[in-house]
């Protein structure tokens, strides 16, 4: 955006872009440090509370969440996850998610449900959020300010003053593609698996559920009261038009090990492909990228949205640090810190990617990866150390 004569100048200590998940934590936790901030999102406030994602939150978020003293907001009402179902060939086996460890459990808490609490928890105490902001830039983000462009929904130009920006605005957005060309490394992986997910007006798991069978991965999660979230393995190259409805619930019966299975009106239906990536490093000056605009994990054990919780607390208490006690460690550790855990839960949902799709004769796995994925799995179902290990991996506290 170009600078004009009639551009409106403004400053605050932090600006933050994008208000989903990552966002929003990252200006609940600054307000509860007496931090001002300023949150820009490019979409209208009725999309950011309604679209649809995966989301549970692990117990170390959840446990944040309550040391912050934001519990009640965030999660008042929201059911407990006690429990993950991993169904082999149609067997059953519950996998407590109780790690041993004292404290509030995870929570079943889909991503745009705790969005809704964040947001409103956010304006309700006097936070800045400014929607439909269109064609934001960043710049001087090496400087003693940085300064953040937009428009407004009427169109006037504007200009942010800013010490920091936290780039939360996911993988395809403008903070990440800010950084000049050579400063970040990226480590992209294919998993070569792809999934068609499909969201239906049809009764919820009583748990999460996963399932094993030789017709491919499935697996059945709550999303809402009377809504389901279903996914089922498929090719590559596949295209959401193969999949009929007919075809869905055959698949879904088959693959769940459930005839029974009760259908319902298919909302929506997308094919994505499982892929993780990282960034490194996470930080450019005063830019800090937080969530996805730093790194994609397979959705497998549901760590996307939880390393994003992490990255926003990190951030949150290193630039209370500066600013309170002029301590930067916390800003020189930030991106070794995260990478540290993003690398860790990238090896989990890898490992859990790999065991549930070749344990079900993934054709791309062969004979041996087959076989060393349904040992893998009768360990976690049968070793109660194992299962233990599975839990805190699954609460975020290893």
């Amino acid at each position: 955006m170009a600078q004009g004569a009639t551009e409106l100048r403004e400053s605050t200590t932090v600006v933050v872009i994008g208000a989903g998940p990552a966002g929003l934590t990252v200006a609940n936790l600054l307000r509860r440090c007496g931090i001002d901030c300023v949150v820009l999102e490019r979409r209208a406030r009725d999309h950011v509370e309604q679209r649809q994602r995966a989301g549970i939150v692990e117990t170390r978020a959840v446990r944040m969440f309550h040391e912050w003293g934001l519990a009640d907001q965030v999660f008042g009402g929201i059911p407990l996850s006690g429990f993950l179902e991993i169904r082999i060939a149609g067997e059953s086996h519950l996998l407590s998610q109780d790690d041993g460890s004292e404290g509030p459990p995870a929570r079943l808490c889909p991503q745009q449900v705790l969005v809704q609490n964040l947001l409103s928890t956010y304006v309700a105490d006097g936070g800045d959020l400014r929607f439909e902001a269109a064609d934001v830039s960043l710049h001087d983000l090496t400087g003693e300010r940085a300064t953040v462009r937009y428009r407004d929904p009427s169109g006037a130009a504007r200009a942010i003053d800013c010490a920091f920006v936290a780039g939360c605005d996911g993988d395809h957005g403008v903070s990440r593609a800010s950084i000049p060309d050579g400063v970040l490394t990226a480590y992209p992986f294919d998993h070569g698996i792809a999934w068609l997910t499909v969201l239906a007006d049809a009764p919820p798991s009583v748990h999460p559920l996963m399932a094993v069978s030789p017709h491919g991965f499935a697996a059945h999660f709550a999303r809402g009261p009377r809504a389901s979230r279903f996914y089922l393995q498929c090719p590559p190259d596949d295209h959401p038009d193969a999949w009929p409805d007919d075809r869905v619930w055959s698949q879904l019966r088959a693959r769940l090990g459930d005839p029974a299975l009760v259908s319902g009106p298919i909302t929506e239906r997308e094919l994505f492909q499982l892929r993780s990536i990282v960034h490194d490093p996470m930080d450019h000056g005063r830019l800090f990228l937080v969530g996805d605009a730093a790194h994609i994990v397979s959705p497998m054990g549901g760590k996307g949205m939880n390393l994003a919780l992490y990255d926003a607390e990190v951030f949150a208490h290193a630039v209370s640090d500066f600013l309170h006690h002029n301590d930067d460690t916390g800003l020189r550790s930030y991106s070794p810190r995260c990478l540290r855990r993003v690398w860790n839960d990238q090896e989990f949902s890898h490992w859990l990617t790999q065991t549930l799709h070749d344990a079900g004769d993934h054709p791309l796995a062969g004979p041996f990866r087959h076989g060393l994925a349904r040992a893998r799995l009768d360990r976690l179902t049968t070793s109660p150390t194992a299962a233990r290990a599975f839990a805190e991996l699954m609460a975020g506290l290893a």
